[in-house]
C-alpha cells in the first residue's frame, strides 16, 4: 500500500503514546474495585475509534460492560471485515513479582526484543493487538487507502467469559453483518516465523468448594478424628489424573478429536527448541499426558488444571487449625467437538461422586465456551497468508492454538462468516503472568499488515 511504511515511520511514537494511555487505564473487568476503569476504558476506545475515522462509534451498554461498535461503510456493495478485541485484563496479581508497575508501561529492551518492549498488564492481551487494528484504520482512511467496508466490535467481558456479548451478538446479526471477521488476540510461532493460528481450544471454568466441620476446629484436639476438607480437596484433585497424567473423568475423551498422523507430522515442522522451552521458564523437565509433545499438549489435547486453592490459615505465623472449608478453581481447555457444558456436567457428578463420607462438595460452574476450527481454504485465509508473506517475506504457518476465545464458536453460528486469528504476540509475552509485555517489533508489524489483509481480502472476493 502507498505510503504505509512512511507513515508508520512518522507516527510511531504517537503511537506508543496512544498505547500507553490506554495501558495506564487499570481495566480489570473480573474485580469490581476497578469497574470505573474499566469504564474509562470503553470511552477511550470510543474515542480512539472516531479520531481514526469511523463515521459512526456506539457505546452500548450491557447488564455488565460496555461493548463499543464503530462502523466506516464506504460502499454498501464491497465486503466489510468485522473486528473484534477487548479492552479488558487479567488481574496484575501477584504484585510483588511484577519488575514494574502493572498500570505504569514501560519500554525494556530484552534478548528477544533488542528494540523494546512494553511491559505493563494488557500490553500484549488485547490492548496492544486490539489497538493495531485502531491505527491500521487511522492510516487507511487518513490516506484514503481504506479498500472495503470495516466494523468494529470491542468488549470490556472477554476475561471473565463474555456473557453480555453473547446476548449482543444474538440480538444485532444485521448490525454486525460482515464477510469475514478479524482478531488479533493469538500469537505468532516467533519474530521471524508467522503462523495464523487455525484453531482454538474451548473453556469449562469450574470452583469447588468442600466442607467439613461445621467450624475451624484446634488441630490437637480434633486431628485425625474428622475429614480435613483441605486434605481432601488435595486428594480429590490429585485423582483427576493418572500416573499417564490421563484425565480421569469418565467420559471426558469420548468426543475427543484426534488428529492423523500426517497432521501431526505437519504440526512437528513447525521451529521448537525444547530446551529454550525449558531454560525461559526455568525447569528441567516438561510434563504432561503420555505420547504427545509439547506443542501437541498445549494445543491439540485438553486439559485440567487447578488455577488457585486455597483454605485454613495463610496468615504470618502458625495457627493450627482444621479447616470447616476447602476451595479451589479448576479450568479445562478443550479441543474441537467436546462440549462445554457437557464438561461441567461430567466434572460435577464425577467430583461429587469421588467425595468421601465427612465433606459436602459443591462445585460452581463460572464461565465457558467451545472449541473451533477454521479451514485453511477460505479466502480470508488466503488473504492473511498473503499479507503475512508481504510484510514477514515469508509465509505463515498454520497452528492449532492452546487458548481460548470462548465467543469466536458463536460468531459463526450467530453471524454465518469465519474468524482469521492473525495475532502477533509471542509465547514469551507472559500474558495473565506478571511482567506480561508486548514487543514494539510486533506492535509496528501488526499496523503493517493488518491493511494489507483489507486489501487482499477485497481484491479476492472480486
Amino acid at each position: 500500500m502507498n505510503s504505509l511504511q512512511s507513515y508508520l515511520n512518522t507516527n510511531k511514537d504517537r503511537f506508543v503514546q496512544e498505547l500507553f494511555e490506554l495501558l495506564r487505564i487499570a481495566s480489570v473487568s473480573a474485580d469490581s474495585a476497578y469497574s470505573k476503569d474499566v469504564f474509562k476504558a470503553a470511552d477511550f476506545v470510543a474515542d480512539s475509534l472516531k479520531t481514526a475515522g469511523c463515521d459512526s462509534v456506539e457505546i452500548c451498554q450491557t447488564k455488565g460492560f460496555p461493548i463499543i461498535y464503530g462502523e466506516k461503510i464506504i460502499d454498501p456493495k464491497l465486503p466489510t471485515i468485522l473486528v473484534y478485541g477487548h479492552y479488558d485484563v487479567q488481574p496484575a496479581d501477584p504484585i510483588e513479582l511484577w519488575d514494574s508497575p502493572p498500570f505504569e508501561p514501560i519500554i525494556k529492551k530484552t534478548k528477544l526484543h533488542p528494540e523494546g518492549a512494553v511491559f505493563a498488564r494488557g500490553a500484549c492481551d488485547d490492548k496492544g493487538q486490539m489497538y493495531m487494528h485502531v491505527k491500521a484504520l487511522e492510516f487507511m482512511t487518513s490516506t484514503n487507502q481504506l479498500p472495503c467496508n470495516v466494523k468494529f466490535m470491542i468488549e470490556g467481558e472477554e476475561e471473565v467469559g463474555s456473557d453480555n456479548l453473547a446476548e449482543f451478538v444474538k440480538h444485532n446479526t444485521t448490525k454486525l453483518k460482515n464477510d469475514v471477521i478479524l482478531i488479533s488476540d493469538t500469537g505468532m510461532i516467533a519474530k521471524d516465523t508467522p503462523s495464523i493460528t487455525t484453531g482454538l481450544r474451548g473453556l469449562s471454568y469450574v470452583e469447588v468448594e468442600v466442607t467439613g466441620p461445621n467450624r475451624d476446629l484446634h488441630s490437637g484436639i480434633y486431628g485425625g478424628a474428622v475429614a480435613n476438607p483441605i486434605n481432601v480437596l488435595a486428594k480429590m484433585i490429585a485423582s483427576l489424573h493418572d500416573n499417564n497424567n490421563h484425565i480421569t473423568i469418565p467420559g471426558f475423551y469420548d468426543k475427543v478429536e484426534n488428529l492423523s498422523n500426517d497432521e501431526r507430522a505437519e504440526m512437528a515442522k513447525a521451529p521448537f527448541s525444547l530446551e529454550n522451552y525449558k531454560k525461559s521458564l526455568e525447569i528441567n523437565a516438561v510434563y504432561g499426558e503420555k505420547g504427545y509433545s509439547t506443542n501437541e499438549r498445549n494445543s491439540i489435547r485438553p486439559t485440567l488444571d487447578v488455577n488457585g486453592i486455597w483454605g485454613g490459615y495463610i496468615g504470618e505465623g502458625a495457627k493450627t487449625v482444621i479447616a470447616s472449608k476447602a476451595y479451589a478453581k479448576i479450568s479445562m481447555r478443550l479441543v474441537p467437538n467436546q462440549d462445554c457444558e457437557e464438561i461441567t456436567t461430567l466434572f460435577k457428578a464425577h467430583f461429587e461422586n469421588i467425595a468421601p463420607e465427612g465433606v459436602t462438595v459443591k462445585v460452581t460452574p463460572h464461565h465457558g465456551g467451545q472449541g473451533y476450527v477454521t479451514p485453511t481454504d477460505t479466502i480470508g485465509y488466503k488473504a492473511a497468508a498473503m499479507a503475512y508473506k508481504d510484510t514477514f517475506g515469508t509465509a505463515p504457518i498454520p497452528q492449532r492454538g492452546g487458548g481460548s476465545i470462548p465467543i469466536v464458536a458463536l460468531f459463526e453460528k450467530e453471524l454465518k462468516s469465519k474468524t482469521i486469528l492473525m495475532g502477533f504476540g509471542l509465547d514469551s509475552d507472559a500474558i495473565h503472568s506478571p511482567n506480561e509485555h508486548y514487543g514494539l517489533y510486533n506492535y509496528f508489524k501488526g499496523i503493517e499488515t493488518i491493511p494489507l489483509f483489507y486489501k487482499y481480502f477485497t481484491a479476492l472476493q472480486a
